[in-house]
C-alpha cells in the first residue's frame, strides 16, 4: 500500500466508501482540480432518445479557458468495483446517447446554469468577452460545434486504462486519478495531476514578464507535439524509424495532433526537425503512446533555446501550433 510520510506522520492510501464517496472528493477539489477556467456541473440527468440507448452522465465541465469553449462529458468510477470493459462501454454509449440527444444535452446544461448563479454569472461573462449573443448561443457553440469529449475520474488508475480507452475511441478520453491520504488520526489529503495543468504553460496563463510577447495558444488549436531527443535516439528513431516511442499525450488532446517536432538536446539546443503524423497509438501497456509518421521528417530552420532565457530547455512534450513553430525564431517566440 502506498505511504507518504511527513514530518507531521506516515499517511496511507485509502479506498473511497463508495462512488457518492469519490464524487464528494471531486467537489471539495474541483477548483484544483480542474483549473480556475472551468466549471463543473454535478447534474446527473438521462440523456439519449427513445428506443435507444439512454444514459446518465455523472456530471459535465465546461472548459472556459480558450478562445473557443469545450464541453466534456465526465464519468465517475472505483477502479475496484468496474472492470475496463465496463468503462469502455459507458464512455461508448455516453458518446452515443450524447449524438442522438443534443437537444437534451442542452437543455440539462441551461437549467443547471439557472439553478447556480455564480456559473451562471461567469459563463455569461465570458459569452460577452467572446462575441457571443447571449448564453443561448454559447450552449450551441459547447453542444452542436465541438465534438465529442470526455472525462474518466478515478480513485485508482488501472495500467491499461488510457490504451483500452485510446484503442476503442477516436475522440478525446481524459483520465484523471484522485487518490486519497490520510493518517493515524484522520486527516487526508488528495493527490492528483490537475486536468491539462501543463496545457496552461502552453497557453500563457502563467504570468509573463513586463514587455513579453505573449504567447498565448488556444488549446483547440495546438496540433503539434515537440518532444526532446538526445542524438542517437534522434537519428535511430526519429530520422531512422520514422515514429517515436513512450510518450505520454493527453487523451482528450490525441485527436487533433497533426505533427511532430524533435528538440535536439545539448550541444545543439535547437527544435531542427518536424513531420506530420499519421496516428497516435497506445505503446503496449504503459499508457504511453508512440507517434508515426505519415513521410519522413524535414529539416526546418532552427528555433534554438536562447541561453538564460525565459523558456527552458524542454524536459518533457510540449504543445504548440504549426504555424506557431514554424514563425519562431527562438523558443521565446515558441511559449
Amino acid at each position: 500500500m502506498p505511504l507518504i510520510w511527513t514530518k507531521n506522520g506516515a499517511f496511507r492510501r485509502v479506498a473511497y466508501d463508495s462512488e457518492a464517496d469519490l464524487e464528494k472528493t471531486i467537489l471539495e477539489v474541483q477548483g484544483e482540480l480542474f483549473g480556475p477556467d472551468r466549471v463543473y456541473l454535478d447534474i446527473k440527468k438521462k440523456i439519449g432518445t427513445k428506443g435507444n440507448l439512454r444514459n446518465i452522465p455523472d456530471g459535465y465541465l465546461i472548459d472556459l479557458g480558450g478562445r473557443k469553449p469545450r464541453l466534456y462529458v465526465v464519468e465517475n468510477e472505483l477502479a475496484a468495483h468496474e472492470p475496463l470493459r465496463h468503462i469502455a462501454v459507458q464512455i461508448l454509449e455516453f458518446s452515443l446517447s450524447f449524438e442522438t440527444d443534443q437537444r437534451a444535452v442542452k437543455s440539462i446544461l441551461f437549467e443547471a446554469l439557472q439553478s447556480q448563479p455564480t456559473i451562471l454569472a461567469k459563463c455569461q461573462q465570458y459569452a460577452a468577452a467572446h462575441e457571443f449573443r447571449n448564453l443561448d448561443h454559447l450552449l450551441d457553440q459547447l453542444v452542436y460545434e465541438n465534438p465529442f469529449a470526455a472525462i474518466v475520474i478515478i480513485d485508482e488508475m488501472p495500467n491499461s486504462l488510457e490504451n483500452v480507452l485510446a484503442r476503442k475511441f477516436q475522440f478525446g478520453v481524459e483520465v484523471l486519478e484522485l487518490a486519497r491520504y490520510e493518517d493515524a488520526r484522520g486527516q487526508r489529503f488528495y493527490h492528483f495531476e490537475p486536468f491539462l495543468s501543463d496545457l496552461s504553460v502552453d497557453a500563457g496563463k502563467l504570468a509573463e514578464p513586463t514587455g513579453a510577447v505573449s504567447a498565448r495558444i488556444d488549446a483547440s488549436d495546438l496540433d503539434t507535439v515537440v518532444v526532446p531527443a538526445r542524438e542517437e535516439g534522434f537519428k535511430e528513431t526519429f530520422l531512422g524509424e520514422n515514429c517515436w516511442y513512450e510518450i505520454r499525450i493527453h487523451g482528450s488532446m490525441r485527436p487533433q495532433i497533426k505533427y511532430i517536432a524533435a528538440y535536439q538536446v545539448q550541444p545543439i539546443s535547437a527544435i531542427t526537425h518536424m513531420a506530420p503524423v499519421r496516428s497516435v497509438e497506445p505503446w503496449r501497456d504503459t499508457g504511453k503512446f508512440v507517434v508515426r509518421f505519415s513521410e519522413p521528417a524535414k529539416e526546418i530552420n532552427p528555433v534554438p533555446l536562447v541561453k538564460g532565457g525565459r523558456v527552458k530547455a524542454p524536459q518533457n512534450i510540449r504543445y504548440t501550433t504549426r504555424e506557431k513553430l514554424l514563425a519562431a525564431k527562438t523558443l521565446e517566440d515558441l511559449w
